[in-house]
C-alpha cells in the first residue's frame, strides 16, 4: 500500500507529465487524450513507473467524478443559442443515434469476438456514445474551428448522450445477470434516466443560479466553489432516484452559465483548470490501469471492430438521424467522423468487470483499444477532414490582453473586445467620428504589444483590439459599428432606443448602422429635428419620424439645441447590404463587481485601469 505521501508525489509527477504532453499534443497535432492514455500505459505495471494498479472499482470512482466536473464545465460554456440551434438533431443522434451504433456494432463485436448476441450488444453499448470531454478539449481548444451549427449538434450530442449509453450498459449488464427481465424494466430505467436527469438537473440549475446572484459571500474564491457544489449535488441527486446523473450536471451547468451567475469569469476560469486536472488525472488513471500484453492480444479483433464502428455504424447512424435536419452531405460526413471516443467507454468497461460477468476482461481490454485507435484515426486527422470538406471557418483573434471586471454582485454591464478587421467599418476612423451610443467608452486600445490610451483623436487601425465597456441594451447598435462591411448583420427590435448625441451626421449614421434617411448627409440629428419641430413644439419627449427610423428628444440644451436622441429603427424600404458582425475576439464579459475591481492583465505587463469617453 503506498503511502499518502507517495500518492501526493505520482499525483503530482503525472499533472506534470499530463501539462508537459498537452504540449506535445499541440505541436505534433496528436489528440490530447491519446497522449494522456500513453502516458498512464507507461506509468503502469508494465511501463517504466511500475505502479500497480487494478482497482475497477477506484477507477469508476475516479472516471465519474472527473466526468462530472467536466460535463458540468461544458455545461456553463453553453449558450442558449447553441441549444436553440441544434437541439432536435443532437436529441436524435442522442438516442437513436446511439441505439443504432450499439446495434451494428454490437452485432458485429458479437461475431467477431464469439460472444453471445446479447454480450456483444453490450459490448456495442459501451462504445456507441460519443465522449463529452474529447469533443470539447477537440473543438474548443483542440484547432478545430467549424460552423457554429455544426459544431453545437457535436457539443450538445456529445453532452447529452450518455445517459443512452448508460442505459443500455446497465440494462443489458441486469438482463444477462439475471436481475432485469427483457420488456417493461428497461422501459421504466430508460425513463427514470431521461426524464429525472432531465428535471433534477433543470431544477438544480435555476435554484443555484437564483443562490450565486443573491447570496452574498464575504470570498469572492467561493463563488467557485460553491457552482462546483451544485454541479455535484445535481449528480448525485439525480443518480440517488435512477436519473442519469451525467444529464442533470450537464444541463445544470447550461442554466447556471447562461444566466450570468455574480462572479461569472472567475467560475469559469476555475472550472476550466478542474476540467483540466480531472482530463490528465482520469485519462491517465485509466492508462495505468490498461495492460499493453493484454491490449496486444485483441488487437486484430479490437481494430475490425473499430472499423465498423467509425465507417459503418456511425455513418449509418448519423445519415438516418441527422440527415431530415437539413444538414449538408459534407456536414453529415463530418458529423459521422467526430464520433469520438473517450473516457465514458473505458469507464463503462469497469461495470461488466464490478458484475464478474464472464468475458469481462476480454471487453474491458477490447474497449480499451477501440478508445485508443479512435482517438488516433479520428482525433489526429479532424482539422484535415474539416478542411478537405471545407467547414472550416476562421479562428477567432485572441486579445494579447484582457481587461476584466469582478463582482461581488450584479452589475448591468458588458466588457465587449472587438477586432478592426481591414474591412471593419471601424478601422482607420477617429474614435469621436464613430457614432457610438450615449455612456459607451472604449477603456483600451492593444495595438501588437502596446497598450493606447483612448481619446477622441486616437484613430483605430486594421488589427487593433478595442475593449469597450457598455450597457447591454446597446450592444446591438455597438455591433454594427465594429462590423464588417459585406456581410449579414442581426436584427435589431424594433423596441429598443439608443441614446446619440445629437451632433451626429446623417452621413455617420447612414455608414456605421446601414440605413436609410434621404436627407442631407451633412445635417446633424439635431438639424433634422429642429427643421421638423417648430420651436414651440420643441421638448424633451417629443418625436420626429423618418421611414425607417424615429427619432425622439431626450436632452435639450440651454441654448435650444437638441444634445441627446434616442433612435429606432424599423425596416429600411431599400436596404443596402448590410454588413456582417465581426465576433468578438474574447468572450464577452459581464460586468460583476459593485466595488468594480478592474484587472488588465499582459504577458509580463499590468497596466492601470483606463477609461476615455468617446468625444473626447
Amino acid at each position: 500500500m503506498l503511502s499518502i505521501e507517495t500518492l501526493i508525489l505520482i499525483t503530482g509527477v503525472l499533472l506534470l507529465l499530463g501539462i508537459a504532453s498537452n504540449k506535445f499534443s499541440a505541436r505534433m497535432g496528436v489528440p490530447v487524450l491519446f497522449v494522456f492514455l500513453l502516458v498512464g500505459m507507461l506509468a503502469g505495471s508494465e511501463g517504466i513507473g511500475g505502479i500497480e494498479f487494478e482497482n475497477y472499482s477506484l477507477a469508476y470512482g475516479i472516471g465519474t467524478v472527473s466526468l462530472c466536473l467536466i460535463l458540468f464545465d461544458g455545461g456553463i460554456r453553453t449558450p442558449y443559442q447553441s441549444i436553440r440551434s441544434s437541439w432536435k438533431p443532437a436529441g436524435v443522434l442522442a438516442t437513436a443515434g446511439v441505439l443504432i451504433t450499439a446495434l451494428i456494432t454490437g452485432l458485429a463485436a458479437s461475431w467477431i469476438l464469439g460472444l453471445s448476441v446479447l454480450e456483444g450488444l453490450l459490448l456495442g453499448s459501451i462504445v456507441g456514445s460519443t465522449d463529452a470531454s474529447v469533443v470539447f478539449s477537440v473543438l474548443r481548444g483542440g484547432g478545430v474551428h467549424i460552423r457554429p451549427r455544426l459544431a453545437s449538434t457535436l457539443e450538445v450530442e456529445s453532452g447529452s448522450n450518455d445517459p443512452m449509453a448508460i442505459f443500455l450498459t446497465i440494462g443489458l449488464i441486469q438482463v444477462l445477470s439475471g436481475a432485469v427481465p427483457l420488456g417493461i424494466g428497461l422501459l421504466v430505467l430508460f425513463f427514470n434516466q431521461i426524464v429525472l436527469g432531465s428535471l433534477v438537473g433543470l431544477f438544480v440549475g435555476w435554484v443555484g443560479s437564483w443562490m450565486l446572484k443573491h447570496i452574498r459571500l464575504e470570498a469572492a474564491g467561493l463563488y467557485p466553489v460553491m457552482a462546483t457544489a451544485l454541479g455535484l449535488f445535481s449528480f448525485g441527486f439525480a443518480a440517488a432516484f435512477g436519473g442519469s446523473g451525467f444529464l442533470s450536471v450537464y444541463l445544470t451547468g447550461i442554466v447556471i452559465g447562461n444566466r450570468r451567475p455574480v462572479f461569472h469569469r472567475g467560475i469559469l476560469l476555475f472550472h476550466d483548470a478542474l476540467a483540466w486536472i480531472c482530463q490528465i488525472l482520469m485519462f491517465t488513471a485509466l492508462g495505468i490501469l490498461s495492460f499493453p500484453s493484454r491490449l496486444i492480444e485483441v488487437a486484430l479483433p479490437a481494430i475490425a471492430i473499430s472499423v465498423v464502428l467509425i465507417f459503418v455504424a456511425r455513418p449509418i447512424a448519423v445519415f438516418l438521424c441527422a440527415a431530415p435536419f437539413k444538414f449538408a452531405r459534407r456536414e453529415l460526413l463530418f458529423l459521422s467522423w467526430v464520433g469520438l471516443k473517450g473516457a465514458v467507454p473505458i469507464t463503462l468497461a469497469t461495470f461488466p468487470m464490478l458484475a464478474e460477468l464472464n468475458g469481462a476482461s476480454v471487453m474491458f481490454d477490447t474497449v480499451f483499444f477501440v478508445v485508443l485507435v479512435s482517438a488516433l484515426v479520428q482525433g489526429w486527422t479532424l482539422p484535415s477532414v474539416a478542411r478537405y470538406l471545407k467547414l472550416e471557418v476562421p479562428a477567432r483573434r485572441l486579445a494579447p490582453v484582457t481587461l476584466e471586471i469582478s463582482s461581488l454582485r450584479n452589475v448591468d454591464g458588458d466588457i465587449v473586445d472587438y477586432y478592426v478587421d481591414e474591412d471593419c467599418r471601424a478601422a482607420d476612423k477617429m474614435i469621436k467620428n464613430l457614432v457610438l451610443p450615449e455612456g459607451v467608452v472604449i477603456a483600451l486600445i492593444v495595438r501588437a504589444e502596446q497598450t493606447i490610451l483612448p481619446q477622441g483623436r486616437s484613430l483605430l487601425q486594421s488589427g487593433d483590439h478595442v475593449i469597450v465597456v457598455m450597457r447591454p441594451d446597446v450592444r446591438a447598435m455597438v455591433d454594427r459599428v465594429f462590423a464588417l462591411c459585406d456581410h449579414q448583420t442581426q436584427e435589431i427590435p424594433p423596441e429598443l432606443e439608443f441614446p446619440l448625441r445629437g451632433a451626429v451626421r446623417v452621413s455617420e449614421l447612414e455608414e456605421f448602422y446601414q440605413i436609410v434617411l434621404d436627407e442631407d448627409a451633412e445635417a446633424t440629428l439635431d438639424e433634422l429635428i429642429r427643421a421638423r419641430l417648430t420651436k414651440d413644439k420643441l421638448e424633451i419627449g417629443s418625436t420626429v419620424r423618418f421611414e425607417s427610423v424615429v427619432l425622439h428628444v431626450r436632452e435639450i440644451s440651454e441654448q435650444g439645441t437638441v444634445e441627446y436622441v434616442g433612435m429606432t429603427i424599423g425596416p429600411q424600404p431599400n436596404p443596402v447590404t448590410p454588413p456582417k458582425l465581426t465576433a468578438p475576439s474574447v468572450e464577452d464579459r459581464s460586468t460583476e463587481d459593485s466595488s468594480l475591481e478592474t484587472s488588465i492583465t499582459q504577458t509580463n505587463k499590468a497596466s492601470d485601469s483606463l477609461r476615455a469617453e468617446p468625444g473626447q
